[in-house]
């Protein structure tokens, strides 16, 4: 199946001004997008945090439940090195040298998850795309969950909004499998193929399975523990990582207030440009919360990132200001939810109606030609 071709309107200078206002607070405030001391600072307390916690659970003199408490405080520490350190590296945000953004995006290959197959399908797919069915793997769900209203409705999905959560315990696990399939068998995402992996590529991303499993299943049984012990220690690791980091990366674009493209054709005219598509398709949360802002690596500022993506996100709450002034100068919503339980409220409304009825849903505006 071939992809339909997508075009936005032409710009009306709304992203131009943007850039321009943003260029020029880096530029007065004498301080650099990317390669930021506070930025090195986290690092380092996420990556002890997780070197520190692998080394309690495997080698350390603990009882069996305080093993497992280790197991969910080590997936805390792993969620929060791929929101912060991960992810701002993929998208070329975390250093102006792109060998070190090259060497902390392979993070989200020690974990488990292909950085060259999170690159294509996150940083040019959905970020190209957002919420776009067909081009926005994002929101395809694998057929379990529906999440746009075009997408084809199963009598399952009625119970969406509960059997998700147990649905994100395994995505990473899942995930570790698609990826070797993806390059060995299937080769693209909807009608996009993979771009052509090199040979050292492809021996990076199977080499690393080896490495992942090796320290995740290997290490422990070769110190002892029995296969049932770690296989509990890799569940709930796991299981708790796979929550936390699909209900943040979940909660900006599926939601009752973004915007979905229902057209269909060989050929979708957006009627915005992009950048505006951008904010009606995506939502900020709980940007006061110190917390959040520290924890999930500025993708509460959604909005903010899908603009503006290989910036440090430290700099998004500055950045949000700028935003906003922009966006009521041009007429255009900014979508934020105050507080992180009015956002979650709502992609469980919006997964609970995707659920239900088909019909309920807030259009984007398109104009759709082809057939």
């Amino acid at each position: 199946m071939e992809h339909a071709k997508i075009t936005f309107a032409k710009e009306i200078g709304f992203r131009k001004e943007l850039n321009r206002r943003v260029k020029d607070y880096f530029k007065s405030e004498n301080i650099s997008p990317r390669d930021n001391p506070s930025m090195y600072l986290k690092t380092a307390i996420l990556f002890g945090w997780i070197i520190s916690a692998w080394i309690l659970i495997v080698f350390g003199p603990l009882s069996g439940w305080m093993r497992l408490l280790g197991c969910i405080i080590l997936a805390f520490g792993m969620a929060g090195f791929v929101f912060n350190i991960g992810h701002d590296a993929i998208h070329g945000g975390y250093s102006n040298n792109k060998y070190v953004n090259g060497v902390l995006g392979l993070t989200y290959d020690f974990l488990g998850i292909s950085s060259y197959l999170w690159r294509y399908r996150h940083n040019v797919l959905h970020h190209t795309y957002t919420n776009i069915p067909g081009h926005d793997v994002e929101i395809d769900g694998d057929g379990w969950v529906r999440m746009y209203p075009t997408q084809e409705h199963q009598w399952y999905h009625r119970y969406q909004h509960i059997y998700i959560w147990l649905l994100y315990c395994f995505v990473p696990l899942y995930w570790s499998y698609c990826d070797v399939d993806l390059i060995l068998r299937k080769g693209k995402y909807h009608g996009y193929s993979i771009p052509r992996l090199k040979p050292s590529e492809k021996i990076t991303l199977l080499g690393f399975k080896v490495i992942w499993l090796a320290y995740v299943i290997g290490v422990p049984l070769a110190v002892g523990y029995t296969p049932l012990q770690v296989l509990l220690g890799v569940l709930v690791t796991f299981m708790t990582y796979g929550v936390i980091i699909n209900i943040v990366f979940m909660l900006a674009h599926v939601l009752d207030s973004a915007d979905f493209v229902t057209a269909k054709g060989e050929v979708i005219e957006i009627e915005d440009e992009w950048a505006i598509h951008q904010l009606k398709t995506t939502v900020d949360f709980a940007p006061k919360n110190k917390f959040i802002n520290w924890y999930v690596g500025g993708l509460n500022y959604q909005a903010v990132h899908h603009l503006f993506p290989k910036v440090c996100h430290i700099h998004y709450p500055k950045l949000a200001k700028i935003v906003q002034e922009v966006c009521q100068e041009f007429g255009v919503e900014y979508k934020v939810y105050g507080t992180f339980r009015e956002i979650l409220s709502s992609n469980y409304r919006w997964l609970k109606a995707m659920g239900r009825s088909p019909a309920r849903v807030k259009l984007v505006s398109v104009m759709n030609s082809g057939s």
